[in-house]
């Protein structure tokens, strides 16, 4: 395999079925959010991929997170296109036999790994990817029966669409998504604690793939943020702040 042009950020994943997982999550991300950017951020041996399935409108900020393991360390922090991202996988399952095996001299945790070389211009609409989650001190509210989170996203996808007549601005449809996304997760069965949770939570779950295996999901909070979390993944939200 040639080596990437000078200056780009290369990721070397394990082999190629976390290649073709870090490109499913990035699918579905682009499938609700057709505009939209993934912050990619690297801790080491472990990749961290944030995208924003709900945000703007006034109504919560709500984020997907996928952990990916990585064949070679790495402190990567940079947000691309979605679609930039997208293009990259194309162009990697186009190649005769699919993707190449990085080569001998890559580093020495390199046999096997596949590159994946990043977009080398950043996302500029993406204004949620400045603010990161706390990664400690998550307090533990309880579990999220399947059920109650898929019917959560059916009703509010059913508003939005009922609520969006012909010929509607963007501001109108995001105002709205806002509104909707923005009420509590749980009403007011949620609890103490669960208050800020909002639904956009159940829908970026649903959308990214999140709520599988018919197992519920596990809500917590770290000041301003609520976190739902499952085997597939985590999204995380935050409020609006106050005017």
């Amino acid at each position: 395999m040639s080596a990437p042009p000078a200056g780009e950020d290369v990721l070397l994943l394990p082999d190629a079925a976390a290649l073709a997982d870090l490109a499913a999550y990035v699918g579905r991300a682009k499938r609700v959010d057709q505009d939209g950017a993934a912050r990619l951020v690297g801790h080491g041996d472990v990749l961290a991929a944030y995208v924003s399935p709900v945000h703007g409108g006034a109504g919560p900020t709500v984020l997907g997170l996928r952990t990916t393991a990585l064949a070679r360390p790495s402190e990567v922090d940079v947000t691309v296109s979605l679609a930039s991202l997208n293009d990259r996988f194309a162009r990697l399952r186009a190649l005769p036999g699919g993707p190449r095996p990085a080569p001998d001299d890559a580093g020495p945790a390199a046999p096997g790994g596949v590159e994946l070389p990043l977009p080398p211009t950043p996302a500029t609409n993406a204004s949620w990817a400045g603010v990161a989650p706390p990664r400690r001190g998550w307090q533990a509210l309880g579990l999220v029966p399947l059920d109650v989170l898929e019917q959560v996203v059916r009703h509010g996808v059913a508003e939005v669409a009922d609520g969006t007549p012909p010929g509607a601005g963007a501001s109108a449809v995001a105002r709205l998504r806002g509104m909707v996304w923005g009420r509590p997760l749980l009403g007011e069965s949620g609890g103490a604690g669960a208050a800020d949770a909002p639904a956009g939570l159940a829908f970026a779950a649903e959308a990214l793939g999140f709520l599988r295996d018919g197992m519920p999901a596990a809500l917590y909070r770290s000041g301003p943020w609520t976190r739902l979390t499952t085997s597939a993944g985590h999204v995380l939200a935050r409020r609006p702040a106050l005017p």
